[in-house]
């Protein structure tokens, strides 16, 4: 959690000087969700989100360098420089992007469920959203062939609070997200998602749920993010005192660490030392970033195809 904390910190300097173009969309606020789900997730399962994707990326397992990299669009990064900050894989992680379409992923991430279901894998694919993508079409498309088939898929609604700039309120008629699957039968319950622990463990029941046949799940994962909805957003729809608030009584990482120093598990030495090792992992990766190459102009016309076996 520390480590997605310190990573978009630092990617957030890294746009501010004009290294990182485009869009960038930080996770700073809701890290216990990547790493709470992570946590129970088995080799093979497939994780899947949208545009604010950097703290999956390094949940999953993804190299810090090459994450960097590709928001600075090098050769180095994960998507050879050409997806950025919205598009980067990694199926060496099981991980599926990073997506640009509001709620696109939803769908895609249902075929995933499909695909383990057509091979009687026993994976379960997690699928992430937010509040906003919690309106679209797709989603209640995917919500219907999911249940139909009994498709192992865990979707996951990351509701903080607003979408883009609009609140939950103004924009939802049932603001109680995981309800959205009752007409279709899907079970779904709110979880803590300021919390890891709360989060591990409704992400194992729901896990557990799809895995064994009964089909998808739905957890709305109550967060809220401390930035605005991308770097461009000056977040003005919100007050100063809200946010502090949150970060004061609710900050995910400050709750873990009381946790640690309460039950003796780790002092104030140790957790500084986390710290340590945290921004030096970080430093090394935006350095990575800032000077490895550019892309060849030859790689706009690679990956662009996939050439089938004749």
């Amino acid at each position: 959690m520390l480590l997605i904390r310190r990573f978009e910190e630092r990617a957030g300097q890294l746009y501010g000087m004009g290294l990182i173009g485009g869009f960038c969309h930080l996770y700073i606020g809701q890290e216990a969700i990547a790493v709470g789900v992570q946590s129970i997730k088995e080799q093979g399962d497939q994780v899947i989100t949208g545009y604010r994707d950097h703290g999956h990326m390094l949940a999953c397992g993804m190299d810090p360098k090459e994450v960097m990299a590709e928001l600075t669009g090098r050769a180095g990064g994960s998507s050879k420089g050409k997806g950025g900050s919205m598009h980067m894989f990694s199926t060496a992680e099981d991980f599926y992007g990073g997506h640009g379409i509001v709620g696109g992923q939803v769908a895609l991430g249902t075929g995933l469920a499909l695909a383990n279901r057509y091979r009687d894998n026993k994976k379960v694919a997690f699928v992430y959203f937010g509040d906003g993508a919690a309106n679209q079409g797709q989603v209640y498309e995917s919500f219907n062939m999911a249940e139909l088939w009994s498709l192992p898929v865990v979707y996951i609604i990351e509701n903080n609070q607003y979408a883009m700039g609009t609140s939950i309120e103004r924009s939802s008629s049932e603001t109680r997200l995981f309800k959205r699957g009752a007409s279709f039968r899907i079970p779904g319950e709110e979880v803590d998602g300021m919390d890891v622990l709360a989060v591990r463990e409704a992400a194992k029941k729901a896990a557990e749920h799809a895995r064994s046949g009964e089909g998808p799940y739905i957890l709305e994962m109550k967060t809220y993010r401390y930035r605005g909805h991308s770097m461009s957003d000056p977040a003005k729809y919100r007050t100063r005192d809200e946010v502090d608030e949150v970060r004061k009584t609710r900050d995910p990482i400050d709750h873990v660490q009381e946790l640690l120093s309460k039950n003796g598990w780790a002092d104030e030495g140790a957790l500084k030392a986390i710290d340590a090792e945290v921004k030096a992992i970080v430093a090394d990766a935006a350095e990575f970033a800032r000077t490895s190459p550019e892309p060849e102009p030859s790689e706009l016309y690679t990956d662009v195809y996939l050439e089938a076996a004749e």
